[in-house]
């Protein structure tokens, strides 16, 4: 990928979340801690899997 596409890309993302956050911040609050809510879930089983494997 060339830079410049790459610049327009991420340039392109940001002001896709900055405007998602101005204009709906309410679904943008549910979207991120949904988003977290399955990282802890994935974190916590990983930690029951190495828990399991060494207990």
């Amino acid at each position: 990928m060339s830079p410049g596409l790459k610049k327009i890309l991420i340039f392109g993302a940001v002001a896709l979340v900055l405007f998602l956050l101005v204009s709906r911040p309410t679904e943008s609050a549910d979207t991120v801690r949904s988003a977290l809510s399955w990282l802890r879930d994935g974190a916590e089983a990983i930690i029951t899997f190495f828990q399991s494997l060494f207990a």
